[in-house]
Formats: structure tokens, sequence, C-alpha cells
């Protein structure tokens, strides 16, 4: 679903991201967990078309990255930190505008569907800026899966959110793995990491430190590989 090979990004003279080859799955769910400052927003924002690559090759869902960049993004949903949504808009409108952009058949019924599977049918049509930080990052993963895409990417997707929310969006990524969506996610949360994603991903300094299946799921494994990687302790 996803190569990558011998990737590189400079921004101001520093190398952010320096040779990353990269090789998911269709289907996996990847955690990408790392320091601040290893380069792993970065390398989502590659995938997401945001960034170009200083070197190297990117191909997704067998299209060529500098090539079919329009092929590319009809491929993904991308939760990033900002939620990408019109404030004054309500979540039907973001929606059905967001559903259009991608050619969403019925985009109104998906609307108030997808509004309604993560709990604000009763402010369907209230503009956006007077929601809470839960509720709006509760419409940006509307938003991110309005078009039902093969990719998920998510930048942090758990901060700042309530229980409520985290178990919104956990179970869209359990439901899309079930669809057979491949999910990459960037997270500081190694509860989450555990419990969702059958790969680990280590960035650190711009390179892949660990790349690991987490077999068992449990935290306490995913704690002692970070530490040996990142902090150096065994």
């Amino acid at each position: 679903m996803i190569e990558i090979k011998k990737l590189t990004k400079q921004a101001d003279n520093k190398m952010i991201l320096k040779g990353i080859d990269l090789s998911i799955r269709k289907g996996e769910t990847v955690g990408i967990l790392g320091p601040n400052g290893a380069g792993k927003s970065t390398l989502l924002k590659v995938l997401a078309t945001l960034i170009k690559p200083s070197s190297g090759e990117v191909a997704i869902g067998g299209f060529d990255l500098k090539k079919n960049e329009g092929e590319i993004k009809k491929l993904f949903g991308y939760l990033p930190h900002s939620s990408l949504l019109y404030e004054h808009y309500s979540p039907l409108e973001n929606l059905v505008f967001f559903g259009k952009i991608y050619g969403v058949k019925n985009a109104e019924e998906r609307a108030v569907q997808l509004v309604k599977e993560v709990g604000l049918s009763f402010f369907l049509n209230d503009p956006v800026k007077n929601f809470s930080r839960g509720m709006i990052q509760r419409i940006a993963i509307a938003r991110a899966i309005i078009h039902e895409p093969d990719i998920l990417l998510l930048d942090e997707p758990h901060t700042g959110l309530d229980q409520g929310a985290i178990g919104i969006l956990n179970n869209v990524i359990v439901e899309m793995r079930e669809k057979g969506a491949t999910t990459l996610m960037v997270t500081h949360d190694f509860k989450q990491a555990a419990e969702l994603c059958d790969r680990i991903i280590i960035v650190k300094n711009g390179k892949i430190a660990e790349d690991f299946k987490l077999l068992d799921r449990k935290l306490s494994t995913l704690n002692e590989k970070y530490l040996y990687q990142v902090e150096g302790v065994s």
C-alpha cells in the first residue's frame, strides 16, 4: 500500500528525514512513535502531499507521489493537529462540503450518518465556532472519513480528547481496519498505540530506530522497546 525508499526532507539547512525506508501493507494499523523533533509529523505530511520530499521515492496505492499527487489525495483521510473545519459552518455544512470535494454520492445523507456516529446529532446545524475542543475533534474525525478512504493518516489524534471522543476515534480506527483500510498514527499516547496498533515504528533523529510487530498488544512491551531505542535503557 505504501512504499518509501531513501526518503529525505531538508528544511532551513536542517535534515529532518535522513533516508527513510519503509513498506506498509494494506490493512496494517501502524503507530509512529518518537521524541519531539524526530521527524514523525514531517513524514506524515510528506505522505499527505502537504510538503514535498527533498529526495527519495514514495509510492502510495501504486501511484508515484511525484507524478500522481491528485490520485493519491483521493486515497487518504488526514487528521492533523488542526481540524481543517470551517468554523462558521455547521457540522452538516462542513461534511457536505468535504464530501462533495471527494465526489461522495449522497453526501448529505452520509454527513448526517457520521454526525450521529460521533454523537453530535443534536448540534447538526450549529456553527462549529461554538464547539468545545472535543466536539470539534469529533467532527474532524467525521471529516477525515467522509469518503471512506483506503488510508488514514492521524497526527496526535487523541490529544485533548475526552473519554467519549477517544472511544469514538478508536471505534473508527477499528472499523476502518475491518474494512481493509491502512492506518498510520503519530502519537505520544503509548496506551492507545498498544491497544490499537499491530505494528510500531520508532523514529529517532530522522531515521527509523525500530520497526516491530506488537503481537502481544502489551503496554509494557512497547515501553521497554521505546526506552531501549530512545533513552538507551535496557
